[in-house]
């Protein structure tokens, strides 16, 4: 009798738990049928509310030639500035990775991140971004120069963000994820003209990542979300401003497990449905085809910018080290080129 109650239970709790992957599905699906239309009937795009907007730069080559959709399929250090979750999908001891970033405008971005397994007590993860935005120079008003001004040198403009990242899998279906981190911005000095003095414009404050995965059980789908960038206000004299918070539902799987394809291959493909804080609601689509778990192939489209739109790019990964590059296109500039390295040892 007992031995049938027990079965009995655990019939119902594998019962229960399809039932919650169907409805987890069905819902993540109306969400990603509806979020493109709510601000359909409306022309606010919300332009120009946030701040220190290196934040949203896709800063590794994998995720930018995926067309940004990389809540889901990026995981160990590659995870850290997509969604903290993915950090323990770690398959070794220890990930790094390095990128650079030739963004529009002479500015470019270093990122740099690497992950450690910590057994029981999860992943651990450290994470960097610099932002080099050239040489600017500073300018004050002189009547008594011929052309009315004097140059006062370079005004150091620069932008960073570390973050210290937690994650665990507390499941086998479920993972999920924290980063804490500090951001700041300098824009450089400003001539005060009562004093004659010069006060350095610099803001700086704690910001945070939230992330989550999910696996429903059917084949290799995954489903997850992520916030970055949550945060009190930022302010350097008297107005306040806020950063890039953003919102993100992810859909990932191997298509392969659906249709017919070489034994030693994959084809990945992610979906992201975008909430930003600065603009209305986006798409991310993105595909890798990886042969061998030694090549990859990717492209992707972003949906409801202005500038960017497709992307493609390619990895190798050999021995434990990888090399990753990616082209985006820019509309009106030219093209952004990205390139990553990593290891896993």
């Amino acid at each position: 009798m007992t031995g049938f109650i027990h079965r009995t239970a655990k019939g119902r709790m594998k019962i229960s738990m399809k039932r919650l992957s169907k409805y987890t599905i069905v819902a993540f699906l109306a969400i990603f049928l509806l979020m493109p239309n709510v601000n359909a009937q409306t022309d606010l795009k919300k332009i120009g509310q946030t701040g220190l907007q290196f934040l949203k730069v896709d800063m590794h080559a994998r995720a930018a030639g995926m067309g940004g959709a990389s809540i889901m399929t990026m995981g160990g250090a590659d995870a850290l500035f997509y969604n903290p979750a993915g950090t323990a999908e770690m398959e070794t001891g220890l990930d790094f990775f390095a990128s650079q970033v030739g963004w529009i405008a002479d500015i470019s971005y270093l990122a740099t991140g690497v992950t450690k397994t910590m057994g029981n007590l999860g992943t651990v993860g450290v994470s960097l971004i610099t932002a080099n935005y050239g040489d600017i120079v500073g300018t004050r008003v002189d009547a008594g120069s011929e052309d009315g001004y004097v140059t006062t040198g370079n005004l150091g403009v620069n932008a960073s963000a570390v973050g210290l990242t937690w994650a665990r899998a507390l499941s086998d279906k479920f993972r999920f994820g924290g980063t804490v981190k500090y951001a700041s911005q300098q824009l450089g000095e400003s001539l005060m003209p009562e004093t004659n003095k010069t006060k350095t414009n610099q803001v700086g404050g704690f910001a945070y990542d939230f992330g989550t995965m999910f696996y429903p059980g059917f084949k290799s789908l995954k489903l997850g979300m992520s916030f970055t960038n949550f945060s009190e206000q930022f302010k350097y004299e008297e107005e306040a401003f806020e950063l890039p918070l953003t919102f993100k539902l992810g859909v990932a799987m191997n298509l392969f497990d659906l249709i017919s394809g070489p034994s030693n291959s994959s084809l990945n493909f992610e979906v992201n449905a975008i909430h930003p804080r600065d603009y209305t609601e986006r798409v991310h689509l993105g595909g890798e085809f990886l042969y061998g778990n030694m090549l990859a192939l990717r492209g992707g489209y972003k949906t409801n910018y202005d500038q960017e739109s497709f992307s493609m790019g390619f990895g190798i990964k050999m021995s434990g080290f990888r090399v990753d590059y990616a082209y985006s296109a820019m509309g009106d500039f030219d093209g952004i080129s990205r390139i990553t390295v990593g290891a896993s040892f």
